[in-house]
């Protein structure tokens, strides 16, 4: 599998980008300074991730360290399961509040988006002829939201893209045969996909789950985007590696993801 170790720090990456164009990582929980129950590369610090924000600060440090990219360059977000996309046009300053939306694009090599995940699924995003990035949070409210087909349209509207131009990456998440979800889930998911929605919501016995990962890949496709990786990495099923909400009961931390142009 596509994993690098940089000292403690492990983390995914894509094939499918170009490193020399970027530089993007979808962090492990490994090596960082966290203890139980958020050990320990934790970078998600809130009501429901009550870890202490020094040490939550000093993770990201060292992930970001492991990439080579300046904490002071990160651009995050108020992550709110929206469908909201912010363009960001320099780094966020550490006393400016953050903003709500749950996907961030830039054409600044100077900026490095980042966003945190326990389940939810990371898309990262790059078009090489307009040099843009993008990153992604679309849990079940983001995907039937569109929030994938909304970002590709901002780069499209702001940045000139072509969706055809687009390469796209959907990294550890959880899977279907870990994704109960209701009747009122699966009644959205049928509105928004429609007549494709059956193989979506595939069950197990009277359960009806949800395949986050081929909804996004479908939702990705239909915006025009072709080049498309999927990891195929559950969190539910690897916790020595990833947070899970689901399979932790909440008492879970956040890991990281980045992607940032280079200069």
């Amino acid at each position: 599998m596509p994993f690098h170790q940089v000292n403690s720090i492990r983390y995914y990456y894509f094939d499918i980008f170009d490193s020399e164009a970027l530089t993007h990582a979808i962090f492990t929980r490994r090596g960082g300074l966290s203890p139980e129950p958020w050990a320990s590369l934790n970078v998600g610090a809130s009501a429901l991730v009550p870890d202490d924000h020094a040490r939550v600060r000093n993770n990201r440090i060292l992930a970001f360290d492991a990439l080579g990219r300046d904490p002071d360059s990160m651009f995050d977000v108020w992550q709110i399961h929206s469908a909201d996309v912010i363009c960001a046009e320099k780094p966020r300053p550490r006393d400016r509040a953050h903003s709500q939306a749950d996907a961030i694009l830039t054409d600044r090599p100077d900026v490095t988006l980042f966003m945190r995940f326990a389940d939810c699924v990371p898309i990262l995003l790059h078009d090489p002829t307009r040099q843009v990035v993008g990153i992604v949070h679309a849990g079940w409210l983001g995907t039937v939201r569109r929030a994938v087909t909304i970002t590709v349209e901002a780069m499209v509207e702001r940045y000139r893209s072509r969706p055809e131009d687009i390469r796209a990456g959907i990294g550890p998440s959880i899977a279907a045969h870990h994704y109960r979800v209701g009747a009122e889930v699966a009644g959205q998911v049928r509105e928004v996909f429609g007549d494709e929605a059956g193989r979506l919501l595939p069950t197990q016995g009277a359960a009806v789950q949800f395949d986050l990962w081929r909804a996004n890949q479908l939702l990705l496709e239909q915006a025009g985007v072709r080049e498309i990786q999927v990891s195929g990495i559950c969190t539910a099923c690897h916790l020595e590696d990833w947070y899970s909400h689901r399979a932790e009961k909440g008492k879970t931390g956040r890991f990281g993801a980045l992607i940032a142009l280079n200069g």
